[in-house]
């Protein structure tokens, strides 16, 4: 695994960290299912997706290495709309597509990063699991859409 402190679009900022959730949501998670492990925690900020591919090269590593990309889908959409929109953005994240924007997920940038660093690694993406905020005890009227996703080198399995 090499260094990603050469690359011209890696910072240390403690401020990029300050206002961003995702890791507080994901570490428990990961507590839960891994018995002990070196987590490096990164936020994207303004940066293409190739530029985050580049990064994910360096930390990429064997099958010791877990990757885990956190992003919301869509936002604020009526629940019929969010569950087409997110829907159609599940298709375009299990086809590799790196062409998502960010009103298909906050996190395009990271995403699509990931979705060109799992192509050119040949892997295969599935759904796990899509929801919104409405499915749970939220206001159906504006909902925040939430996608799970596996990569892995073996085929994937339709279900």
């Amino acid at each position: 695994m090499a260094s990603i402190e050469p690359l011209p679009q890696v910072i240390v900022s403690d401020a990029a960290h300050a206002l961003e959730h995702s890791l507080e949501v994901q570490l428990p998670f990961l507590q839960t299912v891994l018995a002990g492990f070196t987590l490096l925690p990164l936020a994207v900020g303004r940066a293409s997706a190739a530029a985050v591919a580049e990064v994910l090269e360096c930390v990429w590593g064997g099958d010791e290495t877990l990757i885990v990309i956190s992003s919301d889908l869509s936002h604020y959409l009526p629940y019929a709309l969010a569950r087409e929109t997110d829907s159609n953005t599940a298709r375009h994240i299990v086809a590799l597509d790196a062409h998502l924007d960010h009103q298909q997920a906050c996190g395009a940038t990271p995403v699509n990063g990931l979705l060109l660093a799992a192509r050119r690694h040949g892997l295969q993406a599935r759904l796990i699991d899509l929801r919104n905020s409405g499915d749970t005890a939220g206001d159906r009227s504006r909902v925040v859409g939430y996608g799970a996703f596996s990569f892995s080198a073996e085929p994937a399995h339709a279900h």
